[in-house]
């Protein structure tokens, strides 16, 4: 089971934080550092000092890191033409040889969108679908040969199809509760198929109707990483769990039921219930990032348990 982290800047982080939680990610062991791709806070968070870009968030994670693989649950379709997002991911790739993965989702929060002039299109699945073709279809182009693309949203003409990935394709993340089309796109573009805070129920439906579009689209399921994000609440014991739920101000029986909370020893368990029902990844939502200690305890008191 790998055990990625998984940041939520938008609620308030600087870029020197998130640069001390990834270097924390690495040297403990975790397997990846994972951002959202926001631009407004969320709840009463006042998201302080700002909003962070992912992509320059990551270029500069890559330059300052060696080993973690890093990437987005999700990158916005809304926020960037395709043409651009796949010049921007693949400079990212090559600026951490090779080390990123491109989460993307349709976008969905109007409200950010609002607040910085950007486009809130109401087809915005359609226009997913056309991006996934377009990011993938780029990357996949030979050098030397062009990319067109003719479609209802997008238009590209004779695109050099430049820069390259460095292992010519970046791993493509699709996630989301949809029952039908979001497991078609999952099916026809994604090396991941992510179902965000979910129980171990849906999960298991959900996966199952992953792998069903899969085999309908003559691939085999088990080519697909199957994965879930959960908030994490752990402690050594339950004054410290307590004090962790109140510092990010949640309940500690809802962070129980719905989340990956308690002490170490009922974390494992969950977690193997998720292992259970397919996921073999799970991105741990950390929404203190300055309790660097609770990472420490993840790390040594959860992780070594999985392997």
């Amino acid at each position: 089971m790998d055990l990625r982290i998984f940041t939520e800047p938008q609620q308030g982080a600087s870029y020197d934080t998130l640069l001390t939680v990834a270097k924390a990610t690495e040297d403990l062991g975790f397997d990846a550092f994972f951002r959202s791709d926001h631009y407004v806070a969320m709840g009463s968070a006042d998201g302080l000092p700002g909003p962070t870009d992912a992509w320059i968030t990551l270029a500069g994670l890559a330059r300052e890191t060696s080993r973690i693989r890093l990437g987005t649950l999700m990158t916005a379709g809304t926020f960037r033409l395709p043409g651009v997002l796949a010049i921007q991911v693949a400079q990212v790739d090559q600026m951490s040889g090779g080390r990123v993965e491109l989460g993307l989702g349709a976008g969905w929060f109007e409200e950010e969108h609002k607040a910085y002039g950007i486009p809130f299109p109401k087809e915005k699945f359609a226009r997913l679908e056309e991006q996934l073709a377009i990011v993938t279809g780029l990357w996949a182009t030979e050098v030397g040969k062009t990319f067109s693309h003719t479609g209802r949203h997008y238009q590209l003409t004779d695109s050099p199809a430049l820069p390259k990935p460095v292992h010519g394709k970046v791993p493509v993340l699709i996630g989301g509760h949809g029952a039908t089309r979001t497991p078609r796109l999952a099916a026809q573009y994604a090396d991941e198929f992510n179902i965000p805070f979910a129980s171990i129920e849906d999960s298991e439906r959900q996966f199952g109707r992953v792998r069903a579009a899969a085999e309908a689209a003559g691939r085999a399921p088990g080519d697909l990483v199957y994965s879930n994000a959960l908030v994490v609440c752990v402690g050594k014991d339950d004054a410290e769990v307590a004090r962790r739920a109140a510092a990010i101000g949640r309940d500690v029986d809802e962070l129980k039921a719905n989340g990956l909370a308690g002490s170490p020893a009922e974390v494992v368990d969950k977690i193997g219930r998720y292992e259970v029902i397919g996921a073999s990844r799970l991105y741990l939502q950390v929404l203190d990032l300055h309790d660097l200690e609770h990472l420490e305890l993840i790390s040594a008191q959860v992780q070594p348990q999985l392997s």
